[in-house]
């Protein structure tokens, strides 16, 4: 039996590579014509590109290395969307991060002749954070502005995977299920003015801690924020993400423990 479910379950392990949060941020530092004083408000639409992802993917208790590069990720990815809510007063801010990702795959088994296995999965996730400016300043000859801010909340994270394989003699019990918890989720950004159309931005979060499974969740990038219009930009940079995950589900086992890193590109709407 493990030998049959071993090349869907690397099916799943791809596919599970595309559930990854994009960890950039929209503008704490104010933008270009927004008030220092008043409410200001972005809203930013993000995808991130991984070129590389390591580790494993357990299904039903059965576990299967990943190596995969970018085109296993895009050959299976029907449609992907995140975005990220902003509004600041002050020092004060609230950030509303919203994902849903489906995909699915079907094909023969190589291993067993006659054999075919389908695979669904759609994770969707709502995390909603209170952040706060600790740092406002200006830096190097020409008192370019930079900013610090650290965010804390909660991400509402659910998963369904399923997998069903059909054979000659009949179809096997259907793998997978769903997944549905609560987790906390902590983190720090840093903006840096490089002129009036430039911005370095630096973030870094934490999540899970156990909740639901999800062992531990990491996110970093580093990149810019190019505004070549007062109410747009343009971000782009670098990101890792790494996932611990394990639960229990009726069939058995569903982990994931993986790392992954690559581009991520992004535009930003200012008001």
């Amino acid at each position: 039996m493990n030998r049959l479910f071993h090349a869907p379950i690397l099916i799943c392990a791809t596919i599970m590579c595309c559930l990854t949060a994009v960890t950039v941020s929209a503008q704490s530092l104010p933008g270009r014509g927004q008030s220092e004083t008043d409410w200001r408000y972005s809203l930013g639409f993000y995808s991130f590109l991984p070129v590389s992802t390591t580790g494993t993917s357990t299904v039903n208790g059965t576990s299967a290395p990943i190596d995969l590069d970018l085109s296993d990720v895009l050959d299976l990815l029907d449609f992907a969307l995140a975005g990220k809510f902003e509004a600041w007063n002050g020092n004060f801010g609230l950030i509303v991060d919203a994902n849903y990702v489906s995909i699915g795959a079907d094909g023969q088994l190589p291993s067993t002749p006659g054999s075919t296995y389908t695979v669904n999965l759609r994770q969707k996730w709502l995390a909603v954070l209170a952040a706060y400016r600790v740092a406002d300043g200006v830096y190097g000859a020409n008192d370019q502005r930079f900013t610090v801010d650290v965010q804390g909340g909660a991400r509402l994270n659910s998963l369904r995977q399923t997998l069903k394989v059909s054979t000659s003699l009949g179809s096997l019990p259907t793998a997978g299920g769903d997944k549905t918890w609560v987790e906390p989720v902590i983190g720090a950004r840093g903006m840096w003015r490089l002129n009036d159309r430039w911005t370095t931005i630096a973030t870094f979060d934490l999540g899970g801690f156990g909740a639901g499974g999800n062992k531990l969740q990491v996110g970093a990038d580093i990149g810019f924020d190019f505004q070549p219009w007062d109410n747009t930009s343009l971000v782009f940079g670098y990101q890792y993400f790494s996932m611990d995950f394990n639960t229990t589900l009726s069939g058995g086992v569903m982990a994931y423990d993986a790392y992954q890193h690559g581009p991520y590109i992004g535009v930003n709407f200012l008001f």
